[in-house]
């Protein structure tokens, strides 16, 4: 025979369960919907060649910022799985994909220099132009094997 504690326990802990499950449910929806949130870039910007020679001296320089400023989120190899990425509302994009490698310099270098929701703005912290084309140099490396 059940107790009313007994029925009571069992229904707090459908309850929590349930809570459990909607917050899960609600967190997947949230990252698939900010994983597909389109990011435009202005067509001037998009079509923006690169001036910087991808030469060993701009890939140096290219990985030393993305180490400096970039693998925190986006991890050392482009990932997505940097250390400070599990904080972050929104996943870091994987960088190394096709989806990533097919879009132009000049959006890679809008989209760095303007930031978006978790993903800052970097036209102040790297304020060389140059150094922001060697960022977008050096993440065309970053590819899948």
């Amino acid at each position: 025979m059940k107790t009313k504690k007994h029925i009571k326990m069992k229904s707090k802990l459908t309850l929590a369960t349930s809570l459990i499950a909607l917050s899960i449910m609600s967190f997947a929806f949230t990252s698939i919907v900010q994983k597909t949130k389109p990011w435009p870039v202005p067509e001037k910007n998009a079509k923006t060649p690169n001036p910087v020679k991808a030469d060993k001296e701009s890939l140096a320089t290219g990985k030393s910022l993305w180490n400096l400023h970039c693998a925190s989120c986006h991890g050392k190899t482009g990932l997505g799985d940097g250390s400070k990425a599990a904080q972050l509302k929104t996943q870091p994009q994987d960088l190394t994909t096709s989806s990533l490698q097919s879009q132009s310099d000049g959006s890679l270098f809008y989209k760095i220099s303007e930031g978006r929701d978790d993903m800052p703005s970097f036209k102040k912290k790297i304020s060389d132009p140059e150094d922001l084309w060697s960022v977008v140099n050096y993440m065309r490396t970053l590819k899948k094997s």
